[in-house]
Parts: structure tokens; sequence; C-alpha cells
């Protein structure tokens, strides 16, 4: 059993983050969660379909987006949007550069 003291914590915040007094965080204290798997979406842009017009879809089809050439993609982590990007080439393959950051509430 531990000999944690209750008054070793600050007040527990509204967004639900435990925060510890007087402990630096470093990269490692993240390692038990390191091999923890995500799902990561990179959306370019979003379309709705009757589903006889998908099934009409072949090789070279064409699909209109919502979104307009230049314009930011949005980033998922877990089915939860965390950034907006743009698409880039790196050794020619697609990539995306994170452009802005998703705090709570701003996802407008």
């Amino acid at each position: 059993m531990s000999d944690l003291k209750l008054d070793e914590f600050s007040p527990t915040p509204t967004d639900g983050t435990i925060q510890f007094d007087n402990i630096e965080r470093s990269a490692s204290d993240l390692a038990a969660v390191y091999d923890v798997p995500v799902n990561i979406q990179a959306v370019l842009g979003r379309s709705s379909m009757e589903v006889a017009a998908l099934l009409r879809l072949s090789k070279g089809s064409i699909i209109e987006l919502d979104r307009k050439v230049g314009e930011a993609i949005d980033i998922y982590v877990n089915n939860r949007l965390v950034a907006r990007g743009e698409v880039v080439v790196v050794d020619e393959r697609l990539g995306v550069t994170m452009t802005e950051i998703i705090k709570d509430g701003d996802a407008a």
C-alpha cells in the first residue's frame, strides 16, 4: 500500500485532468503509453451520395468534396478533431503537416 496523502494533489481542474504539485514532466513519463495504438485520420473533405451513385463509381471517377484546393484538412485522433494541416509530398509520398492545433471548444 502507498503512503500517498491527499494534500499532495492540487484540486482537480474542471477539465478532468489531474495535476501534481512540484513534479516536472518529461518524455520518459509517457513511456507507459508509447505502445498504445491510436487511429489517425487526415480528412481531405467529405461528400454525400446515394448508394446507386456509389455503385456506379469506377476507376477514374471523380468525387467532388466539400473543400477547395489549398484549404486546410482536418486531422483526427481516435475520432476527435485535434489539428488542421496541409498535404505535403515527402520522398514522392503524401504526408500531412500540422498548421493549427485545435483546443477543446475551438473546433468550429
